[in-house]
């Protein structure tokens, strides 16, 4: 698996890209070479007991099969309620209602859970006892950059609170002060490469690479440069004659020839696409070996597999309106958006679809190709520049260098842009009036509700408009109307993505969201392949496309994965054919 590995071991990446196998894998080799190990997962997604067939939870736990081995599960979700009780309890009675409100809503996203996580594991980097007791301590999920930083920025972060700071992350600190000195201790850990190596896992597509190398220049940036980079899930080089294998063989070889120099440069460690979910022993101790293509057997795949069409011909239904794609990063929801957009346009609709994608060949594409439909782009970047100008310009102006710093840093999160693009969003949904809008990357219930809670555009226009509030549509009240809004939830057809689209449409429903309908994309199942390895992991989509069909979704849709990437008009005509998915 990994060689010369420390005695602290962090994998970390997006969700779906394999960080649990990895480190599932990498703990039985470990312990298989007479190694004492504990595996530690803060992943909110986290199968680790289900891997191993055993019931983990929150104490460290032996796993009987493998001598050597225990495991522990921090239920990141369970640490970060008894966070926020533990912080909010005491303001309860003090605070008028309205701030209360607004502290819970800053308590409850991401950075909560992942800061109550990282309050969990510090303990075992800081207890000699429990490190003593183990030659390798691997952690299958780490912090991130910014909550790293957050945690080393001086300060009383209540204070920040008390004196009427409403930043989105600033919130989750408020009861760490108690424990500086051993937060101090474990970022200290995590900066020293004799001690710790942080593996940064990754899928070989572009975006998926992307991200890693921003993650590995953030954590550089902090001081953690002991990276290696895990290459997981490379198609075997043998197409056996099927032009799907062959087309994700140059998939992922243009994708790694285009990888970022520097993450390039990192030690690396690659790993084969296997035909079968890694779960059980055996199928940890085989991760590391070559795929056997002639011992890969397909199984009968599910033929009920409702095609984008059907999703699009609801959403045609009422001859206008927004629709929204929203889902992790990776999944597909810019395709997803342009598909739709494109197929309501050739039916004769005027259509403006709006992204924040990168890509700008996609929009010139559509722009040229597509009759009824009007592209615009926003610019993440310079939206999220000018809202934290805006924000240091008015907020931060009476602060002192401390409380700027700390500002400064809370307006590094992910929620500022979501905010920030969600503003740029608000000035074309009025569209929606009259035509269809189609809009991809979209902000988080979290976010919305964050938005809501601290005086945000949607409380702004009623304030201001007096008389004629009863009268107003504010975007909040339209997404949260069936009538004008259309949410639809993309994921992939992998156990930790349909997991966390699950609990992204939690997040929706606390904001009075109700998602419309899912897209299971980048389906193996629906596309009738032969290769062994393919067509094996085809019968592996059954479980989590049944459970979007039967407990999560009200409507969805399945799409194939496709052999070329969907550019274009033609291409993403192509995703909502009505012809059969299966031959």
């Amino acid at each position: 698996m990994f060689n010369d590995l420390p005695k602290f071991v962090f994998l970390t990446g997006k969700g779906g890209v394999g960080k649990t196998s990895l480190a599932c894998a990498t703990a039985v080799g470990l312990a298989d070479e007479g190694r004492r190990v504990l595996l530690v997962s803060t992943d909110p997604a986290s199968n680790v007991g289900q891997v191993f067939g055993v019931e983990i939870g929150n104490h460290i736990t032996p796993i009987a099969a493998v001598p050597g081995l225990d495991a522990l599960e921090i239920d990141p979700e369970a640490a970060a309620a008894e966070y926020r009780d533990r912080i909010v309890g005491p303001m309860r009675g003090v605070l008028p209602e309205k701030a209360l409100k607004g502290v819970e809503e800053q308590l409850s996203g991401a950075c909560t859970t992942e800061i109550a996580a990282f309050d969990e594991f510090t303990a075992l980097l800081t207890d000699d006892a429990v490190t003593g007791a183990y030659d390798h301590i691997i952690f299958d999920t780490a912090p991130t950059g910014h909550t790293i930083r957050l945690l080393k920025l001086p300060g009383a972060w209540s204070g920040f609170l008390e004196t009427g700071g409403d930043a989105s992350c600033l919130g989750p600190l408020a009861g760490l002060e108690k424990q500086r000195a051993r937060y101090a201790a474990a970022v200290a850990s995590l900066s020293d490469a004799t001690r710790t190596r942080l593996i940064l896992v990754a899928r070989p597509r572009t975006s998926s690479l992307a991200e890693a190398a921003r993650t590995s220049r953030e954590l550089a940036e902090i001081g953690i440069g002991n990276q290696h980079l895990a290459i997981n899930g490379l198609m075997p080089e043998a197409d056996m004659n099927d032009a799907l294998a062959a087309s994700l063989i140059a998939r992922d070889q243009a994708a790694l020839a285009g990888m970022d120099a520097a993450l390039a440069a990192l030690p690396q460690a690659r790993f084969a696409l296997r035909p079968e979910n890694l779960v059980g022993i055996d199928a940890l101790r085989r991760m590391g070996a070559p795929v056997d293509l002639a011992a890969a057997k397909a199984r009968k795949t599910d033929t009920d597999l409702p095609p984008l069409a059907a999703l699009v011909d609801g959403i045609e239904a009422a001859g206008k309106g927004l629709v929204m794609t929203m889902g992790k990063g990776g999944v597909g929801k810019t395709t997803i958006a342009a598909a739709v957009a494109v197929e309501l346009a050739a039916r004769g609709h005027e259509v403006l679809l709006t992204t924040t994608d990168p890509a700008a060949h996609l929009t010139e594409t559509l722009a040229g190709d597509v009759p009824h439909l009007t592209v615009s782009r926003i610019d993440p970047q310079t939206e999220t520049q000018a809202y934290r100008d805006h924000i240091l310009a008015t907020k931060g102006g009476s602060l002192d260098a401390q409380g700027r710093a700390m500002l400064e840093e809370d307006l590094r999160s992910p929620c500022t842009e979501e905010i920030a693009v969600f503003q740029a969003f608000s000035r074309v949904i009025r569209e929606a009036g009259r035509k269809f809008v189609v809009m991809d990357t979209a902000p988080t219930g979290h976010t919305l509700l964050l938005l809501d809670a601290t005086g945000s555009y949607h409380r702004d226009v009623l304030r201001h408009a007096g008389e004629n509030a009863a009268r107003m549509t504010t975007p909040m009240m339209r997404l949260q109307d069936p009538a004008q809004t259309k949410i639809l939830i993309v994921t992939l057809p992998e156990t930790t993505p349909v997991l966390e689209a699950a609990r992204l449409q939690d997040d929706l429903r606390r904001a009075g969201i109700e998602p419309w309908g899912w897209v299971v994309n980048a389906s193996l199942a629906a596309t009738g392949t032969t290769h062994p390895i393919l067509a094996a992991r085809a019968a592996t989509e059954a479980p989590e496309i049944a459970s979007v069909r039967d407990s999560l979704a009200t409507r969805h849709a399945v799409v194939p994965m496709q052999a070329e990437d969907p550019v274009g008009a033609e291409r993403l005509r192509a995703l909502t054919s009505r012809e059969p998915a299966l031959a």
